[in-house]
């Protein structure tokens, strides 16, 4: 069964779904910036705090309960990013949080007279933590430009931004302004190519497809559960004998051995254990009555986000088609449906004689949850000179519906009329 055919069950798995606002049903486009969360993480959230809320290391049973439970969460979303090492995965709180402590550990490997890339299309989480590193560390930083047509990344732009002094190359799987997906695999060739390492913001594309760091060969990976249906977790990939290598930023009784080297001070084990329920909530979408294994568990993640695809795509062309209706708005990504395969179920928008601020509002009032302003992607937003106004952001996922696309469009109509 599809998602479009089984969409309202899926739905009912999601409590804060189910949420009214003036009487009738709130409508969650707000995504990008956090999914709403089904009943089984939940679940999982609660549970651990009655059946193992003990800290990391003890020999009591609680303690052997919460290790075995985390040592579960760590092979689980090695699976996820499609790795084999469960002990080259790394939680944290976020991946803001984790990107800042890494960049600091991997710029004391640089020199001065080094170099490194970043994008004007990311999320600041994948800019500033490097800048910032590069300027204590004396290394210059490239800057790599996105199309102006369709606002997809330049890689002309990249190709003369990456030379044989640079280092790394920071960039984003999928944009959270535009929905645009990045060809990871051919930049990572193209920064491999003079020896660069490659750390990829992968938090946007989590929700919508799957990730395989195997394939896209890339060196590190940062993304947030908090993004696919999970709690407020981060997660760090890297390969195992980078890890190792670099030091880390630690008290002196941490661990020495992967992950505990990078995982600083006591962790959220409630969301760790909240957040292996979210990557097996996303294997059952396309088998929900199978039990969930190491040994099938990536096949199911394949499987499931397939679907997710297909049904994403299916609700992108209907927006797009639908925003082509209404004058006046302009879209700030791919708009052909022929070219659905370079992107997200994302979009950003602004109307020629609405303001942002007023439309949000109008949106938002009516009970379409959106966000507004530039969400992090600052370089974009001020490269297009859309600051302080930004954009309006609309993100679907797959608990999403045509029909509530459309009810946000009854409400852009009306407003429209009245203007």
């Amino acid at each position: 069964m599809t998602i479009q055919q089984n969409i309202q069950q899926i739905r009912a798995k999601f409590p804060g779904l189910q949420k009214q606002h003036d009487g009738r049903p709130a409508i969650f486009f707000d995504g990008p910036a956090g999914t709403q969360v089904p009943q089984q993480v939940i679940d999982a959230f609660s549970d651990y705090f009655t059946r193992c809320n003990a800290n990391h290391g003890g020999d009591f049973l609680t303690s052997r309960e919460n290790d075995q439970w985390i040592d579960r969460a760590h092979r689980a979303f090695a699976q996820f990013v499609g790795a084999d090492d469960p002990g080259e995965i790394i939680f944290g709180q976020n991946m803001t949080s984790l990107t800042f402590a890494f960049s600091r550990a991997l710029a004391t490997t640089w020199n001065a007279g080094d170099e490194i890339v970043v994008t004007r299309l990311d999320h600041d989480a994948n800019v500033t933590p490097w800048v910032l590193a590069a300027e204590d560390a004396g290394v210059t930083v490239r800057y790599v430009e996105f199309e102006q047509e369709n606002y997809t990344l330049d890689l002309d732009s990249l190709r003369a931004a990456v030379n044989e002094k640079t280092r790394l190359v920071a960039i984003g799987a999928a944009s959270n302004a535009t929905g645009g997906v990045n060809p990871v695999k051919q930049i990572t060739e193209i920064a491999h190519a003079v020896g660069a390492l490659v750390y990829v913001d992968a938090v946007h594309y989590g929700p919508h497809g799957l990730i395989d760091v195997v394939d896209w060969d890339c060196d590190f990976l940062a993304c947030s559960a908090y993004k696919f249906f999970g709690p407020h977790l981060g997660i760090l990939w890297g390969r195992r004998e980078l890890l190792e290598s670099l030091t880390a930023y630690k008290v002196r009784p941490a661990e020495d051995d992967l992950p505990g080297k990078w995982m600083t001070g006591t962790q959220s084990f409630e969301s760790i254990a909240a957040g292996l329920a979210c990557v097996d909530y996303i294997c059952q979408l396309s088998h929900p009555d199978v039990e969930v294994t190491p040994e099938n568990r990536r096949q199911l993640l394949q499987q499931s986000y397939e679907m997710i695809l297909e049904y994403e795509q299916h609700m992108t062309a209907h927006m797009l088609d639908r925003f082509a209706q209404i004058d006046g708005i302009k879209v700030y990504g791919i708009t052909d449906t022929e070219n659905l395969a370079h992107r997200f179920s994302t979009f950003s928008i602004t109307h020629s004689h609405i303001p942002t601020t007023q439309l949000s509002k109008i949106l938002c009032d009516a009970g379409v949850f959106v966000w507004r302003g530039h969400y992090y992607a600052l370089q974009f937003t001020e490269t297009l000179g859309l600051e302080p106004e930004g954009m309006i952001r609309i993100g679907l996922v797959h608990y999403n519906s045509i029909a509530e696309i459309d009810s946000m469009m009854d409400v852009l109509h009306s407003a429209l009329a009245s203007t």
